[in-house]
């Protein structure tokens, strides 16, 4: 039984970890915040002080955390996975970060005799609940083949991309998309609204069409029902969109389209409404047409200081 450790138990983080707790593999939890690791405990996992602490006692290390420089810190750092490295441990990391830092990553912890798999998910706080994210790899084929009996736990579609990084690579081609569909999503529900027609009856009119989308299946009843409320926040979409933008300077990739979602994610968060769902992009089409889909989110449109 290949003991696990997981570092970063946020919305996705503790759900992802209470999976593989559930599966019956051990795990070491370790987190900022200590009210995520003191639940978990309560199911059977074991508390860890540090990163490497976490490191010597497992087989299995996961992090799950906002953005790269907080990945860099918790496995390079003072009292970071790195200093609890062993030979046959693999990192798994669950986070989406810049390619060239997971490649870095990776080349500091194989001096260690350290695999590293950069293995950014995608499918929401609802996804990890349920055990069914979609999952891009990067890294080693003979380490992901080690940890797949952990990750089949956590997620149904499971790609071996290819070298350490490709996962990241991966990952920020998806979260182009996904800005993309939330921002043509805000763009039609204002428009419909604006032009005289029923945002509601309109999605219901077209989401079995060509214009069938995840995001169309998933996030309006929520909006409709007046909840903005995270399921990813705005601010990581945010994060990812500058990773996107970043990696594509780095290359010379014109990418006009995900620029101008960068922006307007980047109006959230000067808005005040980066806690938000990252459907709530919809605010920031909402607040320059001077119109609101429903009457609930009225105050929602009111910049946050």
């Amino acid at each position: 039984m290949l003991r696990v450790g997981y570092i970063g138990l946020g919305i996705m983080g503790k759900s992802i970890a209470r999976n593989i707790l559930k599966a019956g593999f051990p795990v070491v939890v370790h987190n900022r915040s200590q009210a995520a690791v003191d639940e978990l405990v309560t199911e059977g996992a074991v508390k860890a002080a540090s990163p490497a602490e976490v490191a010597r006692q497992v087989d299995l290390v996961f992090t799950n955390l906002p953005d790269s420089p907080d990945v860099e810190k918790v496995v390079l750092g003072e009292n970071g996975i790195i200093e609890g490295a062993h030979p046959g441990l693999i990192l798994i990391d669950n986070s989406t970060i810049k390619p060239a830092v997971s490649r870095k990553i990776a080349t500091a912890l194989a001096e260690k005799g350290v695999s590293c798999l950069d293995a950014p998910v995608s499918g929401g706080d609802i996804g990890a609940r349920d055990g069914t994210l979609t999952i891009m790899v990067g890294g080693p084929a003979d380490a992901l083949e080690t940890a797949l009996p952990v990750l089949s736990v956590t997620g149904k579609t499971i790609t071996h991309i290819g070298d350490s990084g490709t996962g990241q690579i991966a990952k920020a081609a998806n979260q182009i998309m996904v800005a993309a569909q939330m921002v043509a999503m805000a763009e039609l529900l204002v428009f419909a609204q604006k032009a005289g027609a029923d945002p509601e009856r309109v999605i219901s009119a077209i989401k079995g069409g060509a214009a069938q989308c995840w995001t169309l299946d998933v996030k309006p009843p929520r909006i409709f029902a007046g909840n903005r409320n995270p399921g990813f926040k705005a601010s990581m979409q945010s994060k990812d969109l500058n990773i996107v933008m970043e990696t594509a300077r780095e290359y010379g990739i014109p990418l006009p389209s995900a620029a101008v979602d960068a922006q307007l994610y980047s109006t959230m968060l000067q808005n005040g409404w980066g806690a938000l769902d990252n459907s709530g992009v919809l605010n920031v089409l909402e607040w320059m047409a001077n119109t609101s889909i429903e009457e609930q989110a009225v105050d929602a449109l009111k910049p946050r200081s």
